[in-house]
């Protein structure tokens, strides 16, 4: 009923949109609009026993104009599976505060993928640490197996490949028949007879802590730990971040790394 209340006739294109003056839409026309019985749509408002399907409420969540939490919500209240969470109109403030956040967890490495681990932003410890850059293919997956200089200095690289290529696998069956990830499995399958061969095992793992061993040339052994997080109202989006575990004094070389002294040094790199 409260959203109802919330869209105006006028809003919703009927004819008397503009000279009604009861705010709202009535039932009967949210059914009407909806191309559902009007009894039946007064027995969902009320919670009863009926038989609903997910392009019924699909067809009800648009006509009360319902973001993406709410239709959701609706689902659950019909006992339904509820749908995938959408993304919305992403705002300037949304993006300046993701863009803060991993510009805060500087010295430690942070990025930020879309659903098919496109690189969107990442601070300048990844750049260092990771060898994040401009000139590299901008999919994570697809660096992970052809970009030369991560894997010169990833010690761990060979026990996280199976890690990683499960957890695409994981990331793909959440949108299934999505050709976005057909397009960077192909990429990375002819870019890469290892990730082609570990992509045919099928394994498959939820997107949890990896450890990351890292031979860096200015300072030596760095032991991270990254961890992907979602953001609720951005669930097209990964922020991962890398976090120093208590080994080789991983949290104060990254500190000089980031340090003037180390920015120095970075710029004229030993190679990897």
């Amino acid at each position: 009923m409260s959203r109802r209340a919330r869209v105006s006739p006028a809003d919703a294109g009927l004819p008397d949109g503009g000279r009604r003056r009861t705010p709202g839409l009535r039932r009967e026309e949210v059914a009407v609009l909806a191309g559902v019985g009007a009894s039946w749509y007064q027995w969902l408002e009320q919670g009863r026993d009926i038989t609903v399907s997910p392009q019924v409420l699909d067809a009800v969540a648009r006509v009360l104009r319902l973001t993406s939490v709410e239709r959701r919500h609706l689902y659950v209240l019909a006992g339904l599976n509820p749908p995938a969470l959408e993304s919305e109109t992403a705002s300037d403030h949304l993006c300046d505060g993701l863009r803060r956040l991993i510009d805060a967890w500087t010295p430690f490495p942070a990025h930020i993928m879309d659903a098919y681990w496109n690189t969107v932003v990442y601070n300048d410890a990844a750049a260092m640490v990771l060898g994040m850059r401009p000139e590299i293919t901008q999919n994570c997956l697809v660096s992970f197996f052809t970009d030369p200089l991560y894997r010169s200095r990833a010690r761990s690289w060979a026990q996280n490949a199976e890690t990683v290529v499960a957890q695409y696998r994981a990331a793909c069956s959440e949108r299934p028949g999505d050709d976005g990830f057909r397009e960077v499995v192909a990429q990375a399958a002819a870019a890469s007879e290892e990730f082609a061969a570990l992509w045919e095992r099928r394994d498959i793992t939820l997107g949890g802590p990896v450890r990351k061993e890292m031979e860096h040339p200015l300072v030596g052994t760095l032991v991270v730990e990254s961890t992907q997080l979602r953001v609720p109202a951005r669930p097209d989006l990964v922020i991962v971040l890398h976090t120093p575990l208590p080994e080789a004094d991983t949290a104060a070389k990254l500190e000089w790394l980031c340090s003037p002294e180390g920015r120095r040094g970075a710029m004229y790199p030993v190679a990897g």
